[in-house]
């Protein structure tokens, strides 16, 4: 790590940049706003590193917002992606790989007897709630306050401090009518759900959440609520859909679902499954996903979706994580990261509670515990932009938001967790 924590080049490059693009950046957190800062311009990554173009190194705690669980440019993903390369990028045609994938996802992922694969985690969404629609031959859905399904229309509601509210648009360019048939709840309130069921008989086609809260911070699912979703939408011919684009093949390699024991009808996946390349992918019942076309009348194409590159980097990167030991290796390295977080907080007089599943972990410095978006926006957000400025200059890359999950790698060492929880407590120290 440098001892100088020089920006120039970065500055420049962002200066630039605002010229050229909204805000500088091509997806909104990356513009740093959240932490009164400017962003800092990569250069390489590799490993659990980043570096960015004034030569600083960071020990990278993003990891492309998930997909680099087996580290940076893994070996093996980019020799693999290489041989790729040399076929062609992109057929917009059927190619073996698409099966190889398909194959590997089904068996793994217990809700998912069919996958169509797309480009994002977004596009993923949009096409999973037309399908849900379709085959319930239903309106309304019901997804939860602080959960993240894309930017899609649909999906941008403002939750609101209530129970239950009805969905009114949260960004212009969203009509009221896009969004009228989206309800909201609290997270981890299964009486809310009831409630909307009552509300809206034979209404509603289905219930879509994170199993795992990872873009309202790192919010886990209460005991009991997942399986009631279940039951709730059994009970009122309604789809359950799991949003695993964040924590499929993240949280254990059957994704939340496996980890829970609790089986959607519905899954939607993308970035680890693309191994760090634009993808996404959505399955689940053979009856549901015999609806799309063209084995059905449920429209949705795609010019690059199952590319060649996209499915090599996924197969690879699934047959590294199901080698043995992958994901003990995991939950040990990041338990121990965010219980020593903790320790350093709370030695320092901070209010912290911080929680981790297998790869994946994030914290709030404020009293607990977190079960909603409500409770979360109590952490101390202007405390956590000083700190994640004071951890960058000490080399240690976290997300620039006090509401995102953070993500541990297989290429992180008990160095680099050693070197990261003494950042943590010097920052701690100087800061209190």
């Amino acid at each position: 790590m440098t001892n100088v924590f020089n920006t120039t080049n970065s500055q420049d490059v962002f200066d630039a940049a605002k010229e050229l693009m909204p805000g500088g950046v091509s997806s909104p957190v990356r513009a740093f706003k959240s932490v009164n800062g400017d962003p800092i311009v990569f250069d390489r990554v590799k490993g659990a590193y980043s570096w960015d173009i004034d030569g600083n190194r960071f020990i990278d705690y993003v990891g492309s917002w998930g997909p680099a669980i087996c580290g940076h440019s893994h070996p093996e993903v980019t020799s693999a992606l290489q041989e790729a390369l040399e076929k062609g990028t992109s057929f917009g045609a059927p190619c073996e790989l698409e099966n190889k994938l398909a194959e590997m996802v089904i068996e793994a992922v217990p809700s998912v007897e069919m996958v169509r694969f797309v480009n994002s985690g977004t596009e993923a969404c949009m096409a999973v709630l037309r399908l849900m629609r379709a085959f319930t031959g239903r309106d309304k859905l019901i997804k939860f306050e602080g959960c993240y399904h894309g930017h899609a229309d649909m999906f941008l509601v403002k939750a609101g401090s209530g129970v239950a509210t009805l969905g009114l648009p949260d960004s212009p360019g969203v009509p009221r009518s896009t969004t009228s048939n989206t309800l909201t709840a609290p997270y981890n309130d299964l009486e809310a759900v009831k409630e909307l069921f009552a509300e809206n008989p034979d209404a509603i086609s289905g219930v879509i959440l994170e199993p795992i809260v990872g873009n309202a911070g790192f919010i886990t699912p209460e005991p009991g609520f997942l399986e009631g979703l279940r039951e709730l939408t059994k009970e009122n011919g309604a789809l359950l859909v799991f949003d695993e684009v964040m924590t499929g093949f993240r949280i254990s390699y059957g994704g939340a679902q496996e980890r829970f024991g609790v089986t959607p009808d519905l899954t939607t996946l993308g970035k680890v499954i693309g191994g760090g390349l634009p993808v996404g992918a959505y399955g689940g019942r053979k009856d549901i996903m015999s609806m799309v076309a063209p084995a059905g009348p449920v429209y949705q194409a795609g010019t690059l979706s199952g590319n060649p590159l996209a499915m090599t980097a996924g197969i690879k990167t699934l047959e590294i994580l199901k080698q043995e030991g992958s994901y003990e290796r995991l939950e040990t390295m990041t338990k121990r990261l965010i219980n020593g977080i903790c320790e350093s907080a709370k030695a320092a007089g901070l209010a912290i509670n911080g929680k981790s599943i297998s790869g994946m972990f994030g914290f709030y410095l404020c009293d607990g515990p977190v079960r909603n978006f409500e409770e979360a926006k109590q952490t101390n957000s202007e405390y956590f932009a000083k700190l994640h400025r004071s951890m960058l200059q000490k080399g240690v890359y976290l997300a620039p938001s006090a509401f995102e999950a953070g993500f541990m790698s297989l290429a992180h060492s008990e160095d680099d967790i050693d070197a990261t929880l003494k950042a943590f407590n010097e920052s701690f120290s100087e800061l209190s």
